[in-house]
């Protein structure tokens, strides 16, 4: 189990109100930054890729830097080098039998993951705006 998925299920379960468990699986490549992760969620009723998606542009269409692609479109770790986003894509697994989800994500890891998010969370607390600070893109490795 990845150190990060007992909080990732807690965060789910508050934000649901029930009992969630997940695979949650980074993937770790020789690169110098960036993450890369693949999340997998049977749904409990049918339900259509595109109402999904629909539901993930309006959770997120005010966070400024989260980006929910275009259908068919995969993220990328170099698209999000040097920057605060998280691209996010949605797939449906139509080879199996009971309707499964997979969410891909990307950040780069020493943005997002670390410097950025404090930058972010102490301009929030601050009530500054929540962009300040946080480059668009970075010219360093």
């Amino acid at each position: 189990v990845h150190r990060h998925t007992p909080e990732i299920e807690q965060e789910l379960s508050l934000l649901s109100e029930k009992k969630i468990k997940i695979s949650f699986t980074p993937h770790l490549i020789p690169m110098n930054r960036g993450i890369l992760s693949t999340m997998y969620a049977r749904l409990t009723r049918k339900v259509s890729l595109q109402t999904i998606r629909k539901a993930y542009v309006k959770f997120y269409q005010h966070e400024p830097f989260v980006r929910v692609l275009d259908d068919g479109l995969y993220p990328s770790t170099w698209a999000v080098k040097g920057t605060n986003y998280c691209d996010i894509s949605l797939f449906m697994n139509r080879r199996t039998k009971d309707q499964t989800i997979i969410i891909v994500s990307t950040i780069d890891n020493l943005l997002k993951g670390a410097s950025g998010a404090a930058v972010q969370n102490m301009n929030i607390m601050s009530g500054f705006e929540e962009t300040a600070g946080l480059p668009a893109s970075s010219p360093s490795p």
